[in-house]
C-alpha cells in the first residue's frame, strides 16, 4: 500500500507552508503590482474627485450633472467598463488604472462634497470677516474642516479599489488577482488561498493606515470622539 506524500503541494492542501516558501517572489510581485494598482488609481481619483467637489459645492446648478455622472459610472459592471476602455487604452495596467478611477470618482466626490456643505456658514464668514480670499478660506477652513468626512470617502474607496484590482486579471494586470484566477483555473488550492488572505490583509492594512492618518490630522476630533 502506498503511503500518501508528505508534500502539502501535492496533495493540493488549502494551508501550504511549502507553498509560501517556494513562491515568494511571485507572491512579492504579485504584492507590489496590487499596491501599486491601487495607490495610482485612488491617487489619480483624487486628484479629480476634489476639483469636481468643489466645482459642485462652488456652482449649485454643477452639484446635479456631477453627481449624476459619477454615480452613473459607478453602476457599471466592472467587464463592460474594461471592455469599453480597451481601444483607448488596449491591454495594459492603464487600462485597469483607468476603470478604478472612474470608480472611485463617486465615493470620493460624494465624500469631499457632504464635507464641504457641513463647513457652517458662520465659519466662513468670520473667517471672511479675517480678510480670508476664496482661496485661502478653502485651503486654511474648508478642506480642513471636511477632512474627516474626506477621509471616510477615501478609505472606502481604497478597500474597494484593493478588491476591484483583481479584476484586472482578466487582462493580466491584477496583482494578486493574476493568481487567484490562474488557481481557480487549475484548482490549486494554496494558491487560490493565500492570494485571498494577502487581498484582505492589504485591504485591511491600508484602512487601518488611512484610519491613523485621519486621527493624526484632524486632532480637534478626538475629544468629540471620546
Amino acid at each position: 500500500m502506498t503511503a500518501p506524500p508528505d508534500d502539502c503541494l501535492v496533495r493540493n492542501e488549502w494551508i501550504c507552508g511549502d507553498y509560501l516558501s517556494t513562491r515568494r517572489e511571485i507572491l512579492g510581485d504579485a504584492v507590489v503590482q496590487h499596491l501599486e494598482l491601487t495607490g495610482a488609481s485612488v491617487a489619480l481619483a483624487l486628484l479629480l474627485a476634489l476639483p469636481l467637489a468643489i466645482a459642485a459645492r462652488r456652482w449649485r446648478w454643477a452639484a446635479g450633472p456631477v453627481l449624476g455622472i459619477t454615480t452613473l459610472l459607478y453602476t457599471i459592471p466592472a467587464l463592460a467598463m474594461f471592455s469599453l476602455l480597451l481601444p483607448v487604452y488596449g491591454l495594459s495596467a492603464a487600462l485597469v488604472v483607468a476603470g478604478l478611477v472612474l470608480y472611485s470618482l463617486t465615493l470620493l466626490v460624494r465624500n469631499l462634497l457632504a464635507g464641504l456643505r457641513a463647513v457652517p456658514e458662520e465659519t466662513r464668514q468670520a473667517a471672511r470677516g479675517l480678510g480670508y480670499g476664496p482661496i485661502r478660506l478653502l485651503l486654511a477652513v474648508e478642506l480642513p474642516l471636511a477632512l474627516p468626512s474626506a477621509m471616510a470617502g477615501l478609505r472606502i474607496a481604497t478597500v474597494s479599489a484593493v478588491s476591484l484590482v483583481t479584476i484586472g486579471a482578466i487582462v493580466g494586470h491584477g496583482g494578486l488577482g493574476n493568481l487567484i484566477y490562474s488557481g481557480m483555473n487549475t484548482y490549486f488550492k494554496a494558491q487560490v488561498l493565500t492570494a485571498s488572505v494577502l487581498c484582505v490583509a492589504i485591504a485591511v492594512a491600508a484602512d487601518l493606515l488611512l484610519l491613523g492618518a485621519q486621527w493624526f490630522l484632524t486632532p480637534w476630533t478626538r475629544g468629540r470622539a471620546a
